[in-house]
C-alpha cells in the first residue's frame, strides 16, 4: 500500500512512523518542502526494510492510493483546494477536531454534522471518504501503545471496503482498529476527541493517553 500524508506535522510523522512500520511506503507533502524533507529522513531510518518515504513538491501529482489529511481543521479547505481534484477514487482519511478554540467549550461545527462529513462534500464524489486517528495523540501513535497496550483507533465511513483499507494501515503498524460505524459516527468521534484533549488538563497526562476499549 502506498500512503500519502498531506501534512508534516506531529500526526502527519506519527502515521508516517505507523505505516512504514507496517511495511507501507509513504509519500510526505507539505507547504515547507524542506521540513518534509527533515522528517522523512528521519521516518526512513526506522522503516521496514523494503518500505520508503519521498517528499514530491508541493502541489504535485499524488500517487497514494490512501490520502490522509493530516492537517488541522481550520487547514483543510486549503488543503483540499490544492489537491481535491487529485482525490477521485481514492481512500481520503481525515484525522481532525474541529475544536472552537476561541471558547475551547466545544466544536467549531453544528452538532449535525462533522468535519468528516464536511470534507466529503468538498472532494470528488467518488472518494471515499473514512473518519480515523482523531481520538488519539501523535506521541502515542509515534510509540504505537500505551501501558504496554496497543492504541485503538476508532474508525468511521460509509464505504465498508475503505474502512477495511485503514483498518490495516493501522493493525499493519501495530495498532487494534474498531470500525464503528458510518460517516456520521464521526459527529461522536470528533466529540470525544475534544473531549480526550479537555481531560489533558484535568488529569494532567500531558497528551500521553488513549482512548481504550477493554472488556
Amino acid at each position: 500500500m502506498r500512503v500519502t500524508i498531506i501534512g508534516a506535522g506531529n500526526m502527519g510523522r506519527a502515521i508516517g512512523m505507523r505505516a512504514l512500520a507496517g511495511g507501507h511506503d509513504v509519500e510526505l507533502i507539505d507547504h515547507n518542502p524542506d521540513k518534509a524533507a527533515s522528517i522523512a529522513e528521519e521516518l526512513q531510518s526506522g522503516a521496514q526494510d523494503g518500505a520508503s518515504v519521498e517528499t514530491p513538491d508541493p502541489g504535485g501529482a499524488i500517487t497514494g492510493e490512501v490520502v490522509v489529511l493530516a492537517v488541522y481543521y481550520g487547514a483543510l479547505q486549503k488543503a483540499i483546494g490544492q489537491y481535491g481534484d487529485q482525490l477521485g477514487g481514492k481512500v481520503v482519511v481525515d484525522i481532525s477536531n474541529p475544536i472552537d478554540f476561541e471558547g475551547f467549550d466545544g466544536l467549531a461545527i453544528p452538532a449535525d454534522t462533522s468535519a468528516a462529513e464536511e470534507v466529503a462534500t468538498l472532494v470528488p464524489d467518488d472518494a471515499k471518504i473514512v473518519k480515523a486517528f482523531n481520538t488519539t495523540f501523535a506521541g502515542t501513535v509515534a510509540a504505537g501503545e500505551v501501558a504496554g497496550q496497543p492504541l485503538d483507533v476508532l474508525i468511521a465511513g460509509d464505504d465498508d471496503e475503505a474502512k477495511r483499507t485503514v483498518a490495516s494501515l493501522a493493525e499493519d503498524g501495530g495498532l487494534r482498529a474498531i470500525d464503528v460505524g458510518p460517516l456520521r459516527r464521526a459527529r461522536q468521534l470528533e466529540q470525544l476527541g475534544f473531549l480526550h484533549v479537555v481531560l489533558q488538563d484535568k488529569l494532567g497526562t500531558g497528551y500521553g493517553s488513549t482512548v481504550k476499549l477493554l472488556a
